[in-house]
């Protein structure tokens, strides 16, 4: 490992604690990095900061530091319920690692206790907790942290508790304002005290981040910490000792060259990110049947209570694979990953910066590689323009098994696996329209044939993006996809009976009345319909027209009869009479004039 130094701890204008330098010491950190050595003594001196600095830095032990140093520093001791500072994160996987790093330095100080605060547990029992253990240090996510200033009905005046606040720190607060955190952001700052010391953090600096500075921070000192050498004369965001690569491969190739790369590395640790939940539930299920021993894990955002389990586990690995969304992507500090796999391009590209920080971190070395359909090779000029982040090719590994049709057999053998390809493909393409590089990253340009393959699909899924579209190089299964069973009995019996159920329920619906015929195409059931309509409408034409015939005949019969009353050669009795036999049987003199027929004889 190469130092990144600028001092040592003890060359602070303010001295730590000699606790505090202990903690370093046993932690293997003897130096500080720049964005450390720049903040600590600013954040002790009482000044707000907003510092900017590439990701894996050092930024958790900048304000940790500062925190314990301020709260030692107090006239008043702080009471069990007096909230002396708060550190607010994006994720759960964050908070759990900061208060990790924090308990470090909080074990030597016996007077101070620390509380946790995230989503996916119980609210009454964290609020049990506090009222119990107390919370001098709270770190939190935004939403439960919110959630905590409302729960007064339940014992917690927390707006009492924090009026003793001597810090706040906002970290990776692009990322916060990014996941639709501003409004619960907002609502805390207004419950906390306006006299406090504010740290926000970030590895990339924005509009809506600019704006939190002004409305949270008091003529704050502003930190930028760029990388040495080439990367301080190109602001370059991603550590200089990363390697960053790329890989252009069709998207009925990628699955076998992303597997072929990991079967020849099992000895190292991998973060694999795709683009939606439902991409990592797939292919986290295939790569644990294709790539046998190496552990492999999951995690996303809609796990409720496995996220922090799965991840303090894959930490301690030596060696493993961590299928992952962006959940993943910011400040998480998992050690010593050799390779972060960008299957799929993030949907925004300071995205792409934060997923390859999650190697190469503090001095240490590390490699990342996105691959790229052939359509998208110009997202490398526009990463290297917009986030001074230039990349390398790596050219297409040789000998790659195709693996595709063993996906496609554990498709039909489970239904559970069919059902998460189908559920991918679908989050995938929609996930693609919203990319925010949309110049590059075109819906209408995708090859649905080719990224179907390389899902394994069994056959395309009925979705509004692929409606009117015909994919003569995609050959569907011979095969009745209702029919694939679960390989889970269970839920097998619960399928079962679930379509009994609807069966049962159509049948009822449809007593009395035509069934209308789902499996026939609806254009041909709208043409069908058009051409019974017409022939209604031809029955009833001719119908009219039989009976105009017959009119027509009565009346020429009429006409003659009463040119035979006017010449004499019948009388009025025959006329009637001859009326009668016509079919006119209620007809009056009045109904025919004498002097409305021409004379024409």
């Amino acid at each position: 490992m190469e130092h990144v130094t600028e001092g040592s701890w003890e060359s602070l204008p303010v001295p730590l604690h000699p606790q505090v330098l202990s903690v370093l010491r046993e932690l293997g950190f003897p130096y500080m990095t720049p964005v450390q050595s720049a903040t600590i003594p600013l954040f002790l001196k009482n000044k707000d900061v907003a510092a900017e600095a590439v990701t894996g830095s050092g930024k958790t032990l900048a304000f940790v530091i500062p925190i314990v140093e301020i709260l030692l520093r107090r006239e008043e001791k702080l009471k069990k319920s007096q909230v002396g500072a708060i550190i607010i994160t994006p994720t759960r996987e964050l908070a759990v690692q900061i208060e990790e790093v924090l308990s470090h330095f909080t074990k030597p100080f016996p007077q101070f206790s620390q509380i946790l605060w995230i989503g996916g547990r119980n609210p009454g029992e964290d609020v049990a907790r506090f009222k119990e253990l107390g919370g001098n240090i709270i770190v939190a996510t935004p939403g439960r942290l919110e959630d905590m200033f409302r729960r007064k009905a339940e014992g917690l005046d927390l707006a009492s508790c924090v009026r003793s606040l001597e810090v706040l720190v906002l970290d990776e607060a692009d990322r916060l304002l990014d996941m639709g955190f501003e409004t619960s952001i907002n609502t805390i700052l207004e419950f906390l005290p306006k006299q406090r010391r504010t740290g926000l953090f970030s590895a990339t600096q924005t509009q809506e981040v600019e704006n939190l500075v002004r409305a949270g921070l008091r003529n704050p000192v502003r930190i930028s910490v760029k990388e040495k050498g080439v990367a301080a004369s190109s602001t370059q965001k991603t550590p200089s000792r990363l390697e960053n690569h790329y890989m252009v491969c069709k998207a009925d190739e990628k699955f076998n060259q992303l597997v072929h790369f990991l079967r020849n590395r099992k000895q190292e640790k991998h973060l694999v990110f795709f683009s939606t939940c439902a991409c990592v539930e797939y292919y986290g299920k295939a790569l644990e049947a294709l790539v046998k021993g190496v552990k492999i894990m999951c995690i996303h955002g809609k796990m409720k209570y496995k996220r922090n389990k799965i991840f303090m586990e894959f930490r301690k690995l030596q060696s493993g694979i961590l299928v992952c969304t962006d959940v993943m992507a910011r400040g998480i500090d998992i050690p010593e990953v050799n390779w972060v796999l960008q299957y799929d391009p993030p949907s925004n590209a300071s995205a792409f910066v934060h997923r390859c920080g999650r190697t190469a971190r503090i001095g240490h070395g590390g490699s990342a590689l996105v691959f790229l359909l052939p359509m998208e090779e110009s997202y490398i000029s526009f990463l290297a323009i917009n986030q001074k982040c230039p990349l390398q090719e790596m050219k297409l590994q040789k000998n790659t098994a195709d693996l595709l049709p063993k996906l496609k057999a554990m498709a039909l053998a489970d239904r559970a696996v069919f059902e998460k390809g189908m559920k991918a493909f679908v989050s995938y393409i929609q996930a693609y329209a919203k990319h925010e590089c949309n110049l590059i990253f075109r819906l209408k340009d995708l090859d649905f044939a080719s990224l179907a393959r390389g899902f394994a699909l069994l056959r395309m899924p009925k979705m509004p993006e692929l409606r009117g579209k015909q994919f003569p190089d995609f050959v569907p299964v011979d095969v009745n996809t209702d029919t694939i069973p679960f390989k889970d009995k269970i839920r097998e019996k619960q399928r079962q009976k679930q379509l009994l159920e609807q069966q049962r329920k159509e049948k009822t619906e449809n007593d009395g009345r035509r069934k209308f015929i789902k499996n026939k195409a609806w254009s041909k059931q709208k043409a069908k319909k058009e051409k019974k309509k017409k022939l209604n409408e031809k029955r009833k034409r001719e119908e009219g027209s039989d009976v105009e015939d017959e009119d027509m005949e009565e009346l020429l019969n009429d006409t003659r009869l009463l040119k035979k009353l006017k010449k004499g050669k019948i009388t009025e009795e025959e006329f009637e009479k001859g009326l009668l036999t016509s079919g006119k049987r209620s007809t009056n003199k009045a109904d025919l004039q004498i002097s409305d027929v021409e004379d024409d004889c």
